[in-house]
C-alpha cells in the first residue's frame, strides 16, 4: 500500500512523536510514572520555588489538567508544597521523588540514546536544533 503522508514533514513528525513518547511510556510505566510525571519532576528539580501555574506554562498543560498531575504527584509521595509566600505554594521533590527522578532519567537517558541511534550520524547534530525550531518558534513570535 502506498503511503504518500510520509512526504509531509508535519505527518512524518507526529509519527514519530507518537512511536516515541509510546516507547518512553512504557519503559516509565515500570518505575510508576507516565511521561508527564517524568517531565514535572525534571523540572520541578531544576526549578526552585516553581509553583503549579508556572510548572503547567513549561510543560504546556491547561490549569484544569494540572490539578490531577500535581495530585497524583503529591498522592504517590514524589512532590509536597511548600509555602512561598502569602497565597502561593512552590512544589518541591521529597526524598522518595528524588530517588524516582534518578530512576527515571537513567530510562529517559538510555531511551535518548537509542533514539538518537536511529537517526543517521550526520543529521543528529541538527536534529535537536531543527526539532526546537519548530516548536519555540510560537513563543518568539
Amino acid at each position: 500500500m502506498k503511503d504518500p503522508l510520509t512526504r509531509l514533514p508535519g505527518y512524518a513528525l507526529r509519527r514519530a512523536a507518537n512511536a516515541m513518547i509510546a516507547e518512553l511510556a512504557s519503559r516509565l510505566s515500570e518505575i510508576g510514572l507516565r511521561h508527564t510525571d517524568a517531565s514535572a519532576l525534571i523540572l520541578i528539580d531544576a526549578n526552585s520555588d516553581v509553583t503549579a501555574s508556572a510548572l503547567g506554562r513549561l510543560l504546556d498543560i491547561q490549569r484544569a489538567n494540572m490539578v490531577p498531575l500535581v495530585g497524583r504527584l503529591e498522592a504517590a509521595g514524589l512532590i509536597e508544597r511548600k509555602p512561598l509566600d502569602g497565597k502561593s505554594h512552590s512544589l518541591e521533590l521529597t526524598d522518595k521523588g528524588h530517588r524516582r527522578l534518578s530512576e527515571a532519567k537513567a530510562i529517559i537517558e538510555q531511551f535518548e540514546g537509542e533514539l538518537l541511534a536511529r537517526v543517521p550520524a550526520e543529521h543528529r547534530a541538527h536534529l535537536l536544533p531543527a526539532l526546537n525550531a519548530l516548536w519555540q518558534q510560537d513563543k518568539r513570535g
